[in-house]
């Protein structure tokens, strides 16, 4: 499917968030450090997973509002949220005044948009889009955020530090920006059988009811044991592409010592420990970026089953690599092997939750299928103190089993799958009729 045939609704998202999602990494892979240097790294990690626990529970609430009150309304508030949230950021950062409190407050607050507006987007997507084109699209939505992450960091390094209020005051712009394009020239895509099944009972309800029927709904969705399933696999995967962040993070800064890249005659290219992280960083936003279309279409045609379990395989392979040696050009072809891991099911996994999602429950099973990454983002970091209790090697020999589980895990799901066939939407209707 290409980019000029797309809905208007997907164009508009593309531009417009591309543009907020490059301020937004411009500052937030800063905010840890920024938070330890005004509160203290023990207070900082409580603040910051208190702002991720808020965000899960907006994340639900957003996906069971987009399903009963319209896909563009929630993305308007969120948007809007956003606009609010920079707004405090920048006032707190200000040369009036300086709140590392309020700054707090304003990070949560666009970590609670954002987790409103996410589930609506994602469900906008399989509105408008053929179920076959559906992977394409989802890969240039996560190239797009890719570039934002490789170039964003790039230009924060420098900006957030010693231009934060003129780098916040761009990203206030750049969310009005967002704000009016999803007011006036997006359009609503929640199904019509929704908005008229649906919206009218939920206004009628007390806000107690309403939360009632929301926690049905969800126990609803993890009656679903292939959804069930792919939330499993999916935490156990994260344990490992998360780590790029963590333990592959520490471990070459620590061991990976000075080495020589490249050597011509007299001519020698080495890198420190540090610079030898960054490089295979860049290598892999670079193959992100580059490939990650490409790849998702010529992985569309084939067997869902063995995409999902390559890529858990791939990333599995790629922590023995890093277990096997510090040497630099190992790290390259380790990182690379990674990043095949991390592409190849790009496009498939937002796809694959949109088949699973009957049509009036979209935007939650979006929601509730980040807590994969939730879940995974949470347990990650206890890879650590494991690692200082027994070495480095050991854990991504640990990582590497945790792999082999999820790749278990994905083939019991696509068993259960193809058993079932694709009879999701009428099981959940039953099961929706049985709670009521």
């Amino acid at each position: 499917m290409r980019l000029r045939d797309w809905d208007r609704n997907l164009k508009v998202r593309l531009y417009g968030e591309a543009l907020l999602n490059l301020l937004f990494w411009m500052f937030f892979p800063f905010i840890a450090i920024y938070f330890a240097e005004e509160f203290g790294k023990a207070v900082a990690g409580i603040l910051l997973v208190l702002a991720q626990v808020l965000g899960v529970f907006a994340n639900l609430i957003g996906g069971y509002c987009a399903d009963r009150f319209g896909r563009k309304r929630m993305m308007v508030i969120a948007a809007v949220t956003e606009v609010v949230g920079f707004s405090l950021f920048a006032f707190a950062s200000s040369p009036w005044l300086h709140s590392p409190l309020l700054s707090f407050v304003s990070f949560t607050l666009l970590g609670v948009a954002h987790s409103f507006y996410w589930p609506a987007s994602h469900a906008m997507v399989a509105d408008v889009v053929a179920e076959k084109d559906r992977s394409s699209v989802f890969a240039v939505f996560y190239t797009a955020l890719n570039l934002s992450v490789v170039i964003g960091p790039l230009l924060g390094s420098v900006l957030f530090f010693q231009y934060r209020f003129e780098l916040l005051l761009g990203s206030i712009g750049a969310s009005v920006l967002l704000a009016l394009l999803v007011i006036f020239l997006i359009k609503e895509t929640v199904p019509r059988r929704v908005q008229s099944n649906e919206e009218e009972p939920i206004k009628a309800l007390r806000w107690y009811e309403a939360i009632g029927a929301q926690l049905k709904d969800y126990r609803i969705i993890f009656h679903d044991r292939v959804f069930l399933l792919f939330i499993l696999a999916g935490v156990l995967i994260a344990q490992i592409f998360i780590q790029l962040d963590l333990l592959i993070a520490i471990a070459v800064t620590d061991n990976a010592g000075t080495q020589t890249l490249l050597a011509i005659g007299s001519w020698t290219l080495s890198l420190g420990s540090e610079q030898i992280f960054s490089l295979i960083l860049a290598e892999n936003g670079l193959l992100i970026a580059l490939f990650t279309v490409t790849v998702t279409k010529r992985v569309t045609g084939l067997r869902e089953r063995n995409v999902f379990m390559s890529s858990a395989f791939a990333y599995g392979v790629s922590m023995l690599l890093f277990a096997l040696s510090m040497n630099i050009w190992v790290l390259i072809v380790a990182i690379m092997v990674f990043t095949i891991g991390e592409i190849i099911i790009a496009g498939l996994q937002e796809s694959f939750i949109s088949k699973l999602a009957p049509e009036h429950m979209r935007g939650q099973y979006f929601a509730a299928a980040s807590l994969r990454f939730t879940l995974g983002r949470t347990i990650a970091p206890f890879i650590i103190p494991l690692s200082a209790w027994i070495g480095d090697r050991e854990s991504f020999v640990v990582l590497a089993l945790i792999s082999l589980g999820g790749m278990m895990l994905y083939a019991v799901m696509f068993q259960a799958w193809e058993k079932r066939g694709d009879t999701v939407v009428t099981a959940i209707s039953k099961g929706k009729k049985q709670v009521s």
